[in-house]
């Protein structure tokens, strides 16, 4: 059995991030980053739909450690993939990275100090062991999309596609496409299809919150030509996450202002007397869900065009020539886009055991949103919803490294988070609280719960800096350890044998 010092599981870009800081942080430690896909990337590489592309800037979406060059900042997946493979070639990462190595079972062992791997490389079964499993495989299912039920939809006579699972040879160029679904996912389809030739509706039951902005990030252009390429990328960095962490506390703070600045915008780009109150308006407060990027209002623009049109209304049924819905209108439709979300689940869907114990997530706790009380030597990355996913992942990294070191400094090979006799009366909350998104609430009875303390996922890029990087390690919480120790223990317990 192949052993390691760190396993990484997930070669996204929470697992690139984390190599990177392992690499510079712990150069001594044997790592290998497992990758059940084909190809690095993560969510960069399963999704191929039109016009795929972030919706957070690529300066906050960047690593902290790499610049992003390119001129657009609202970067499409290709750009993004390009950008993963020249991280992985500039910090020699290839060697490391095994692609096609699905974890199906991981089983700690306290005897051993050590994670037992269960992976199918290629479809073949091995077993392989690490001392510490660092996993960075996302959030939600690339098996299984949401399923939200749409009645009638298998008697639709023409393709039905889901964007995580996107036909490559799908024509679409002329033909009568409904968008279901209002999101991010949504909102990138159907101006991109719009332009590409489709006659597009994008079919809502209700709005979302929506802003137009430039792809390219003038300000951070500007400062790439007059100032070294880290000083203009830091710069840029900071004013964009200030900028992210201002409107999102004061949606917070003053919903009802930052509500009509919303929508002013919004009505400046539509045609003169559109509907804004019933197909743009939310029922929600801004930043109760996340705001949905619009590049240079390219969904804007396609609609004053003709070419797509919005419709809330709630589906009746699915019919063999379109949709009907429950106002009794009908909406013929040559394809169906089913763009109705992501389906979560913790920690790849893998199945953990501690010294034979099924281990049950949502039964634990989380530790600064990383850890989870009862389960040693384990580290996971979640990062924001309510800014960039980055900003958190390089900071999880950079925790992990610490602890890693000071495991090597004291010569201990144990770090779990054990509830304190103070946090047995703590009140609970779920694993993100505060955003009541459908498709977080549907998922957050499987995730660990947060408490007070350390034992909070704060989801607060400026109060986990100063909580992650000067805030103790040691703090009676996360308790560090030898097995040596137990052995030590153990014969000291042992019954005195009486001379023969």
């Amino acid at each position: 059995m192949e052993h390691l010092d760190v396993i990484l599981v997930g070669a996204g870009i929470s697992g690139i991030s984390a190599a990177v800081h392992l690499g510079k942080a712990c150069p001594d430690k044997s790592v290998a980053i497992l990758e059940r896909r084909e190809n690095i990337g993560g969510t960069w590489d399963l999704f191929k739909y039109p016009g795929i592309r972030s919706d957070s800037d690529m300066h906050t979406l960047g690593f902290s450690f790499k610049p992003w060059k390119a001129e657009k900042s609202i970067a499409d997946g290709p750009s993004i993939m390009q950008y993963l493979g020249e991280t992985v070639d500039e910090y020699g990462l290839g060697e490391k990275i095994r692609c096609a190595h699905q974890v199906t079972a991981a089983d700690w062992s306290s005897a051993d100090a050590r994670w037992v791997l269960s992976v199918e490389d290629n479809g073949a079964a091995k077993q392989m062991s690490a001392n510490f499993l660092f996993m960075c495989s996302g959030y939600y299912s690339y098996d299984q999309p949401h399923d939200a039920q749409i009645p009638g939809i298998q008697n639709f006579a023409g393709d039905v596609v889901h964007p995580q699972f996107w036909p490559e040879d799908l024509d679409y160029a002329g033909k009568r496409v409904v968008v279901i679904g209002s999101g991010a996912t949504a909102v990138t389809l159907v101006p991109s299809m719009a332009a590409k030739g489709a006659q597009v509706t994008m079919l809502q039951r209700s709005p979302t919150y929506m802003v137009a902005r430039p792809d390219q990030d003038a300000a951070a252009n500007f400062l790439r030509k007059v100032l070294p390429e880290r000083w203009a990328y830091s710069l840029t960095r900071l004013k964009n996450v200030t900028m992210q962490r201002r409107v999102y506390e004061g949606s917070r703070k003053a919903p009802e202002h930052v509500r009509k600045q919303l929508l002013d915008l919004v009505t400046e780009m539509l045609p003169e007397g559109y509907d804004v109150d019933k197909h743009f308006t939310p029922s929600y407060n801004p930043w109760d869900q996340r705001l949905c990027l619009v590049p240079n209002a390219d969904l804007f623009r396609a609609i004053k065009k003709g070419t797509v049109e919005i419709v809330t209304d709630e589906i009746d049924t699915v019919t063999a020539q379109g949709i009907r819905l429950k106002s009794g209108d009908e909406l013929p439709a040559d394809i169906v886009i089913t763009a109705t979300g992501l389906q979560m689940q913790i920690l790849a869907g893998v199945p953990f055991t501690v010294d034979g114990e099924t281990v049950n997530f949502p039964d634990s706790y989380t530790y600064k949103g990383m850890m989870y009380s009862g389960v040693p030597n384990l580290v996971s990355t979640f990062g924001y919803i309510n800014a960039s996913w980055t900003l958190r992942a390089d900071l999880t990294s950079e925790w992990a490294c610490h602890v890693l070191r000071k495991m090597a400094a004291d010569d201990v090979d144990r770090v779990v988070p054990q509830l304190r006799e103070e946090d047995k009366d703590m009140q609970t909350q779920p694993w993100i609280a505060d955003f009541p998104a459908g498709y977080m609430k549907r998922a957050m009875h499987l995730f660990p719960k947060q408490g007070s303390g350390p034992w909070r996922n704060t989801q607060d890029f400026a109060l986990d800096k100063k909580m992650l990087r000067k805030g103790p390690l040691v703090d009676g919480a996360l308790v560090f350890s030898s097995s040596s120790d137990d052995a030590i223990a153990t014969l000291q317990e042992l019954p005195a044998q009486s001379a023969g």
